[in-house]
């Protein structure tokens, strides 16, 4: 082997940096060189007349003690294990105290895309074509929310709720749902990137839009005591102030929120307008309704376990900050409706599906008698649709319409 092929060679294996081939070195002969490095410390100075005390000698180091090791310990008694608090091994998996969350990981990874999967060409079309200002409005903003509400939600997981799960197999679909947010952050990217829009700007919306701002704001307030270095959920205040985050959580800023977030895209998809993004989001609403419902058996078992008694005032309150925050959103994005949409439409439906989310958790309905004000909403996002093998790639896997909920 030549001199040349050999460096080739170990370039393009090099293990401890696999970016190198596609990421150029920056120069760096003008840092300090990792082989010499500059010593500050006074053992390392020279004595006083410029040479090194040869006489000086180290302190005697005490050895340390030996702990005692133990040679074995008591296998895991499943029956141990607890959502949070628990004293058992976290890194045993099975025999499950919880065996539908290795369910909801099993079912989580048959629902598998990438965004590039999806065909985007007519979207471009219809976006700078067919689309009516008013429509391009709902399109960006939609879109703007999405994409900060994602990176908030997989924040929220990764950083504050995942840690203190104290059964793997909660972990471990968690762990799944943290990359499903990054998956989706991409998505709403990559539909941004792919149809030309101004992404410093699109992504700056939520900071400089009152409405966008308000949602973030709301959702960052509520989980804010999520990410506590101090939370100690063996007391029961802090308990609460957990439980009524993973509330807000999974019942509302997922639950209501982005499942109602999706609808404007699929009023203009439904229309034959922008369906490549319509499809994207069918593949993102799945994996929302997963981690709403998760979230709330998560919930209902801490409140059996830990004995919690929600308080129905803060309750009450929280529904409340949640409608007036979507309301003046929906105003927003809706100033001018479209074609078989309006705001009204939107605010009823989260209406709707609140006294859902309020019924899974067994809570009273919070908005008595509300409509359901889009009801081909569950058919538009179930995917139950044929396609053109020759026309599409086909994204459907083991997912289509088979996927159990």
């Amino acid at each position: 082997m030549n001199t040349e092929l050999m460096k080739q060679t170990a370039t393009l294996s090099d293990w401890d940096d696999p970016l190198a081939v596609a990421i150029p070195a920056v120069s760096t002969s003008s840092a300090v060189s990792p082989q010499s490095p500059v010593s500050t410390s006074p053992a390392a100075a020279p004595a006083a007349g410029g040479a090194p005390d040869s006489a000086a000698k180290p302190a005697p180091v005490a050895e340390p003690v030996p702990e005692e090791v133990p040679q074995k310990l008591d296998p895991v008694n499943p029956d141990d294990k607890r959502v949070v608090n628990g004293m058992t091994d976290i890194n045993q998996l099975a025999p499950f105290k919880y065996p539908w969350a290795w369910e909801f990981f099993l079912n989580a990874n048959k629902n598998h895309w990438t965004p590039l999967d999806i065909n985007m060409s007519q979207d471009v079309y219809d976006y700078h074509h067919k689309l009516t200002l008013e429509e391009k409005h709902v399109y960006e903003n939609v879109l703007a929310y999405l994409t900060t509400s994602d990176i908030l939600a997989m924040r929220n997981i990764g950083l504050a709720v995942m840690e203190k799960m104290s059964a793997p197999e909660l972990q471990i679909y968690q762990a799944r749902q943290v990359y499903e947010e990054s998956l989706h952050t991409w998505t709403y990217q990559h539909c941004i990137e792919t149809i030309g829009l101004d992404q410093s700007e699109i992504y700056n919306r939520y900071r400089v839009t009152p409405a966008i701002y308000r949602k973030i704001k709301m959702g960052n307030e509520r989980i804010s005591a999520l990410l506590r270095p101090d939370i100690n959920l063996r007391n029961r205040d802090d308990l609460e102030t957990f439980v009524m985050a993973y509330i807000f959580f999974a019942g509302i800023f997922e639950g209501c929120w982005f499942y109602n977030g999706f609808s404007p895209i699929f009023a203009l998809q439904r229309r034959g307008l922008m369906k490549g993004t319509g499809e994207q989001l069918q593949y993102i609403m799945r994996d929302e309704v997963m981690h709403c419902a998760f979230g709330i058996r998560v919930v209902k078992q801490i409140i059996k376990e830990e004995g919690v008694t929600l308080d129905p005032k803060a309750i009450k309150t929280l529904w409340e900050e949640a409608e007036a925050a979507e309301t003046g959103y929906a105003h927003f994005l809706l100033k001018e409706p479209i074609l078989g949409y309006t705001a009204e439409d939107h605010i009823e439906q989260f209406r709707f599906i609140a006294n859902r989310r309020a019924k899974q958790l067994k809570l009273d309905e919070p908005f008595p008698g509300a409509g359901n004000a889009l009801p081909w909403l569950d058919e538009q996002a179930s995917m139950r649709k044929e396609k053109n093998f020759f026309e599409t790639r086909v994204t459907e896997y083991q997912t289509g319409a088979s996927l159990q909920w």
